[in-house]
């Protein structure tokens, strides 16, 4: 049930959060934008830690990995991401994104010697050919190659930084550190490095008072960020990254779900047809899964 249930908060969370980020782009730097984000994020964390008496004491070691990891997961990889929507469009990144099942498969098994699940593979492959289908309109105006390419680099090397960060996680909770803690330390982190790269380019840091971007702020520090990545992560701990990763395929359906309310998107045959694609991709991974029962207190790692 818990299982089952993490997962079914990561997919909807993390596909509600492109609305927020939506609602950022304007005025603020990117780069301000993610700092922000992060550095609220980091602050509950800590918070929540300390009021819980939850905060785990770290190794120099532990500590340089959570710097590898919130460099992976909280700066590089959304650094990458924005820039390539730069060069290609929103729906390319989210068919780009969705390898992030496949290359944890992979790394999985470089890292942790653990060979891919054929069915997890036969998963990924249906759910790419369908966020391919959802999103075909917007590849198909994607005609200039060399235009392009810089995006799906950047949106590749993206994916894969996000990769290592789960792999970097499973390495935490392998010796018995939680991914609130570590995750509060990779945030901080992973601020520290973007604040660097900022500074070096120059970039204003400045602040929309306005009602709307301060409510996408605070939905994507804490539900989106606090919630969706500890949500995430003690799926990936508890299920494998291989299958958990699959959450990247799911939720820009939820996306276009919202869209379709919100913003009028259309379903085609086409991405009718990839929905069920996903959806069967969904059902393959997960058909075996028997997650154990249902805890409120371990969703939060509140209880040993």
């Amino acid at each position: 049930m818990l299982t089952g249930f993490l997962y079914l908060l990561t997919v909807v969370i993390w596909g509600t959060t492109w609305i927020a980020i939506k609602l950022q782009l304007g005025d603020v730097a990117i780069e301000a934008s993610i700092i922000y984000r992060f550095s609220l994020a980091a602050v509950v964390m800590f918070c929540l830690l300390q009021l819980f008496n939850k905060r785990q004491a770290l190794t120099t070691q532990d500590h340089l990995y959570c710097l590898l990891q919130g460099s992976c997961l909280f700066c590089v990889n959304f650094y990458c991401f924005y820039l390539a929507t730069g060069y290609v469009s929103s729906g390319l990144i989210s068919v780009v994104f969705s390898l992030a099942t496949v290359l944890n498969a992979l790394n999985n098994w470089l890292w942790f010697s653990k060979k891919p699940n054929i069915r997890v593979i036969c998963g990924a492959i249906l759910g790419l050919l369908g966020i391919s289908m959802l999103f075909w309109p917007e590849l198909q105006q994607q005609t200039d190659l060399w235009q392009v390419l810089p995006g799906i680099a950047l949106a590749v090397a993206g994916t894969y930084c996000f990769s290592l960060g789960n792999m970097l996680s499973i390495r935490h909770q392998q010796r018995g550190l939680r991914p609130p803690t570590t995750n509060a330390w990779g945030m901080l982190y992973g601020v520290g490095i973007l604040l660097i790269i900022s500074l070096i380019s120059n970039v204003e840091f400045t602040i929309n008072h306005d009602v709307t971007y301060l409510a996408a702020l605070l939905y994507l520090a804490i539900p989106g960020t606090v919630i969706g990545f500890t949500a995430y992560l003690m799926l990936v701990g508890r299920i494998g990254p291989d299958s958990a990763a699959y959450a990247t395929v799911l939720f820009p359906v939820v996306a276009l779900s919202i869209s379709s309310v919100y913003e009028g998107y259309i379903w085609s045959p086409m991405s009718i047809g990839g929905l069920l694609l996903v959806i069967s991709g969904n059902i393959i991974i997960f058909s075996k899964l028997k997650p154990p029962a249902f805890s409120f207190a371990r969703m939060f790692n509140l209880s040993k």
